[in-house]
């Protein structure tokens, strides 16, 4: 086989694996907005396995999620996607990060009962979460409007919020749309898996030990 024709070749086996990876284990996505702040600041850049939800694994309550808008969750300019030719096969090749998603934390699964109260107690099944990774001096569940909330997660669906709560228009936001706040399990794209760029800011991410003895509704 000529060079050329060799180099082709393994070119175009280097692209169906990309896009293979891409599809099936690892994507590239950036942060949007400063609702995650601050583990994530706004543009910052994350990889996102999807290993831990194959065979029908669905979310789990403290994961990081990216998700697909279920509709008029994004704004214009949180919505945006690679801009030119080049970036554009990058993003479809997996080497450049995705846009037009969402990035949360799950706060409550399908049936759990999740309480918003007067005294900003946020609760999962009775028990009130300490949640460390907030925002400082942010609200543990008021902020968006100052409303209290008592719902029940539908099976299938999660509950999200954004850890700088005086600035996530998540769940509490959309309860008034059709869907109630609520993310469908087949809208998650993966679990974020590590923090990629800035670099002197890398790091592994991992659920918070106070998601763990959450008992089950």
């Amino acid at each position: 086989m000529p060079v050329w024709q060799e180099s082709l070749l393994l070119l175009a086996i280097a692209l169906v694996l990309a896009i293979g990876i891409k599809y099936f284990f690892v994507q590239a996505f950036y942060i949007p907005s400063p609702s995650m702040e601050p583990e994530f600041i706004k543009n910052d850049r994350i990889l996102v396995q999807k290993v831990s939800y194959w065979g029908g694994g669905s979310p789990k309550r403290g994961d990081i999620v990216v998700f697909k808008d279920p509709g008029g969750w994004l704004s214009t300019g949180e919505n945006k996607t690679a801009s030119n030719p080049i970036t554009k096969t990058l993003e479809t090749i997996g080497l450049y990060p995705s846009g037009g998603h969402l990035v949360k934390r799950v706060i409550g699964i399908g049936g759990d009962r999740v309480v918003c109260d007067s005294k900003d107690e946020l609760k999962v099944n009775g028990k009130v979460l300490v949640e460390p990774y907030l925002k400082k001096n942010a609200h543990h569940c008021l902020g968006i409007n100052d409303s209290t909330f008592d719902i029940r997660v539908p099976q299938g669906h999660i509950w999200v919020m954004g850890d700088n709560r005086d600035d996530s228009y998540d769940s509490r936001g959309h309860m008034g749309d059709p869907g109630g706040g609520y993310v469908p399990d087949d809208l998650v794209v993966g679990k974020v898996w590590a923090l990629i760029w800035p670099w002197k800011r890398a790091e592994r991410i991992h659920t918070p030990a106070t998601f763990k003895d959450i008992p089950n509704s």
